[in-house]
């Protein structure tokens, strides 16, 4: 969400750079992992607002199948 840049910033200001919390849902690591990334990564809540549900995701191979290749794309970029 907040670079090191605007951290910096936001501390310098006084403020406190909010992060929003993920749930705890095994699901939503394996997807995190996928993607190359982890619940520590900046930008990690912003992904899992992007990507479904990940409960509608369990016994749902279709959308799973979907979701692939935008997880390939994010670990290229990693």
């Amino acid at each position: 969400m907040w670079d090191p840049f605007q951290r910096e910033v936001l501390a310098e200001l006084g403020h406190a750079a909010y992060v929003m919390a993920l749930p705890e849902d095994p699901m939503l690591d394996a997807l995190l992992r996928a993607a190359g990334r982890s619940r520590a990564s900046a930008d990690a809540a912003t992904l899992a607002r992007s990507w479904p549900d990940p409960a509608s995701l369990r016994g749902n191979a279709a959308a799973k199948r979907a979701l692939w290749p935008q997880l390939r794309g994010l670990r290229r970029h990693a």
